[in-house]
């Protein structure tokens, strides 16, 4: 068996998950590993760069930096500093991949699904070399393990209890109500006929009013050029025609001869 069973690549600040490798195990234990890892994730904000969550058959290892984190579920007979050393160097391989305005962007969880591969190549490579040739890498990880230790938690910690989770009140969220849609019946059909029909009809009647009111405005627009036309004529007319004067006395000019 294996002994890093799943990793994924996680937000710190909201616990997103961006990529995960794929999973083969679906046993009830494991199911219930990878639903506290997801609980763990949310807080990860809250610990060291560094930590373990030990359980019976499974552990859970985390490492965090800046504003990503790897995670990984490992089986118990998988050395701490291997686990970590995985972690490291998948951390390395994501924000090589990514810079942190594209991280930071991600809206919707595994949108760096093509990282998928390079997590799973990784957990291969961890867990079919055998620890002589990474003896030197396994070294180092084990020195700074020394001088500054993980947190260690156990999987109970990661979970709620008491409907508190860290001092945080426990949210129950429901399930939403299962709708189902039923058949549309004979009735149903012909409403909907009739109102389409009806739909119709007032379109149809709506567009002969538009065009009779622009009618309307054509014709007023007539009878006003109707009367204007006489009066610029009137009074542009030319000379050799009586020109009426306005004064203290109404004149006629005669007509010249």
């Amino acid at each position: 068996m294996s002994m890093i069973l799943f990793a994924c690549v996680v937000r710190v600040r909201d616990g997103l998950p961006l990529s995960a490798s794929t999973d083969f195990y679906h046993t009830q234990d494991f199911l219930e590993c990878r639903r506290r890892l997801k609980t763990l994730a949310l807080r990860l904000a809250q610990y060291p760069g560094r930590g373990s969550a030990e359980g019976c058959d499974f552990n859970i290892h985390f490492s965090s930096l800046r504003d990503v984190a790897c995670m990984a579920i490992c089986s118990r007979q998988c050395p701490v500093a291997m686990a970590f050393s995985f972690l490291e160097t998948v951390w390395w391989e994501f924000t090589a991949s990514y810079d942190t305005t594209c991280i930071g962007l991600a809206s919707r969880p595994y949108a760096f699904l093509e990282f998928d591969s390079i997590i799973q190549n990784v957990k291969w490579h961890f867990n079919h070399v055998s620890s002589i040739q990474m003896e030197s890498s396994l070294e180092k990880i084990q020195e700074e393990l020394e001088f500054q230790p993980p947190v260690v938690l156990t999987l109970e910690d990661t979970d709620v209890a008491n409907g508190l989770m860290n001092g945080h009140t426990q949210i129950h969220l429901e399930p939403a109500p299962n709708f189902r849609m039923e058949p549309v019946t004979a009735l149903g059909v012909l409403s909907l006929i009739l109102n389409i029909m009806c739909a119709a009809l007032n379109l149809i009647r709506g567009i002969h009013l538009a065009e009779h009111s622009l009618q309307v405005v054509h014709e007023e627009i007539g009878n006003i050029l109707a009367f204007l036309i006489p009066f610029v004529a009137c009074i542009f007319q030319g000379p050799g025609r009586p020109v009426l004067r306005v004064g203290a006395n109404l004149r006629v000019r005669p007509r010249p001869k």
